[in-house]
């Protein structure tokens, strides 16, 4: 159940009034304390009926949110709790809140790179250790793929804040073709990540296009706070609408891809698209499945394709099926030679 936030100030501010044994508290009591911790909290007068705080309370006693709480009317006029030493921040925590708030934490620690993950850490760790305490520690049952030693994570946060904050940097970059590092001024856009590889995407100051830059191959980050920073007016969304993968091509380099999946493979490709645009062409006689999708003609697409190695044929485009042919070819030449060897 959604709970807004003058709601929960309002419960915590009833719970707090009841804890206190040594006075008698009336509704309008109640009423009057609600009003003075908003007022406290917005700055502003709000006015809190003695319906709304009936309705409070009614929801307090109730299990909609876990309370249950005790409370009783006595004397046909005061409130209280039953058991004085009740409060609604001591409730247990069931199982099922246990499984969940563990899966949780495990998920948010593989953001740890990001600096906005130390806010969270206090939380993480006492939640951690009201866990422990009062469940027995397993093994998580979800898993996210992270590589921990993937060079370049350690820029994962600096970069983060450049783009937060719109701050121009100098790169020190060297790509895999380069013999040299190069040095660029550069307009980070956003983040992305792509095979558990970790890239950067933006402009290059006096250049025309947006770049795409592993994290991997920085050597190392400085900043020009000088320069005005450009924003590129991109939506990542958009940007990355017909593209498998990072490397985004002009539209000369997009088309439609026609191939065909055996009957092993199919169910996989099925559940799991190469790309959004995926739709089925035809289901053959064998159990083999047709398949098409609009995408650029790029790395990533290729090596996807290769993955499956011989249960999968491109039928089109012509340039693409004759590049697939030619480098599975190649790798099994490899691959027999490998083995003469051996």
């Amino acid at each position: 159940m959604a709970v807004n936030k003058n709601a929960l100030l309002r419960y915590k501010t009833i719970d707090k009034c009841l804890q206190n044994t040594y006075r008698t508290w009336t509704l309008a009591d109640l009423v009057a304390y609600c009003s003075q911790t908003l007022y406290d909290y917005e700055g502003r007068d709000v006015s809190v009926s003695t319906r709304t705080v009936q309705l409070d309370i009614q929801m307090m006693r109730s299990d909609k949110l876990g309370y249950n709480a005790p409370i009783e009317v006595y004397d046909r006029k005061y409130y209280r709790y039953s058991d004085p030493n009740y409060t609604i921040t001591d409730i247990p925590v069931t199982e099922a809140d246990m499984s969940v708030l563990t899966e949780t934490m495990e998920m948010l620690r593989q953001f740890k790179d990001f600096s906005f993950f130390d806010e969270l850490k206090v939380i993480i760790n006492k939640l951690q250790d009201k866990i422990h305490t009062e469940n027995s520690e397993k093994p998580s049952i979800i898993y996210l793929e992270k590589n921990e030693n993937l060079k370049g994570l350690d820029y994962l946060d600096e970069l983060y804040q450049a783009i937060l904050k719109e701050v121009v940097i100098i790169l020190t970059y060297q790509s895999f073709k380069a013999r040299q590092p190069q040095h660029m001024t550069f307009h980070p856009q956003f983040l992305r990540e792509y095979n558990n590889r970790w890239f950067v995407i933006g402009l290059v100051q006096n250049e025309d296009g947006i770049r795409t830059l592993a994290l991997d191959r920085i050597i190392e980050i400085d900043y020009d706070l000088k320069i005005d920073y450009q924003y590129a007016q991109i939506n990542p969304k958009d940007y990355y609408k017909n593209t498998v993968g990072v490397t985004v091509l002009d539209h000369h380099h997009t088309a439609h891809v026609v191939f065909k999946v055996n009957k092993t493979n199919a169910p996989y490709v099925v559940t799991k698209p190469f790309h959004h645009s995926q739709e089925i062409i035809s289901l053959q006689e064998d159990g083999s499945m047709t398949f098409q999708i609009f995408v650029n003609l790029n790395f990533e697409l290729e090596r996807l394709i290769l993955g499956f190695g011989e249960s999968i044929e491109v039928l089109k485009p012509r340039n693409l099926r004759q590049r697939i042919k030619r480098k599975t070819a190649l790798a099994a030449r490899i691959y027999q030679k490998k083995n003469r060897n051996e």
